[in-house]
């Protein structure tokens, strides 16, 4: 595998020492920014990160674990965030959001609706990377909307995965608990304005809000909610992102079609997608192992990284 780095153009990061950076076009209209670390011929690992989230999001002391438990890392921006490909498309309606979520709750269909790309696009997206970076197939860890992602793209192309990882994910199957209001409001409330401070500070309180209380770094928090913006704000993106996971609907028939053998971790205290989602992703994949943290939310504090690795060693390597 240690050909992969030959092949494109790779510059130091300029957001990690761990990691070289490129942009690989990876279809006739989408380039991805991918970062990748660690030794060439250990197992490849991809992570795959949620809405709105830059890889940033992976955060920098979970990388350097993950290397030094023996993954070749490879972490990268979505379509629509960061420093990979915009979609901008004037032609879309405007979507009412709360309202496709109580659809896709019941049930019902949202998928004729005018999108920018459905999440199935976004799975194509990581097919694409994996066959761009040379590789024969690759272990997946994704996390909320990087989880359904990593769902779909273990039943589109089980050839290419591995082993399979998820956390704090869900598979939007009807009838799931809703999100807690407080951290369902996350997903509606924008920042006071598109200055710097306005959107810190509204990041600041996403985290506080949907995070692990007692095990958040303000300053960390802070910091990566200012290298967000400077890095790339384009709250479009986001609303795309989200749209695409309300109009992708249930994915319930991705996850009963994965082959790989698959972990699930979810935090106890995750109020964004509650603890009986990621449970009922573990029972609709087949033989899926099911791990729940206590005391973690929506976010990968320092405090839970040991385990989680360890966990995903056990399994992967």
């Amino acid at each position: 595998m240690s050909h992969v780095a030959s092949e494109h153009h790779w510059h130091p990061s300029p957001l990690s020492p761990l990691m070289q950076q490129a942009i690989i076009q990876v279809s006739d209209d989408i380039e991805l920014y991918v970062e990748v670390g660690g030794n060439p011929d250990h197992p490849p690992l991809v992570l795959i990160m949620g809405l709105g989230s830059q890889l940033i999001f992976w955060p920098e002391s979970f990388i350097k674990r993950l290397i030094d438990a023996g993954f070749y890392v490879i972490r990268f921006d979505n379509r629509d965030i960061g420093l990979s490909t915009k979609i901008r498309r004037k032609d879309l309606p405007r979507v009412n959001f709360l309202g496709a979520m109580l659809k896709m709750q019941f049930g019902i269909d949202n998928s004729h609706t005018k999108v920018a790309y459905h999440l199935t696009d976004l799975a194509d997206d990581v097919a694409n990377l994996i066959r761009a970076l040379g590789l024969r197939k690759a272990h997946v860890l994704g996390a909320s909307m990087g989880g359904m992602i990593a769902q779909i793209f273990a039943a589109k192309y089980p050839h290419l995965v591995d082993r399979l990882a998820l956390i704090f994910s869900t598979n939007n199957r009807p009838m799931l608990e809703p999100p807690h209001p407080r951290q369902l409001y996350t997903l509606f409330k924008r920042p006071a304005s598109y200055q710097e401070e306005d959107v810190v500070d509204h990041g600041k309180w996403f985290i506080q809000t949907v995070g692990s209380q007692g095990y958040i770094d303000q300053q960390q928090v802070a910091d990566l909610s200012r290298l967000r913006y400077h890095r790339c704000f384009y709250p479009t993106g986001t609303i795309q992102q989200l749209t695409a996971i309300l109009m992708t609907g249930s994915i319930k028939s991705y996850s009963q079609s994965i082959s790989a053998k698959t972990l699930i971790m979810h935090g106890s205290e995750d109020g964004l997608l509650p603890p009986s989602h990621g449970k009922a992703v573990a029972r609709d994949i087949p033989h899926a192992k099911f791990r729940l943290i206590k005391g973690m939310a929506h976010d990968l504090p320092e405090y839970f990284q040991p385990y989680i690795v360890h966990e995903l060693k056990q399994h992967m390597l």
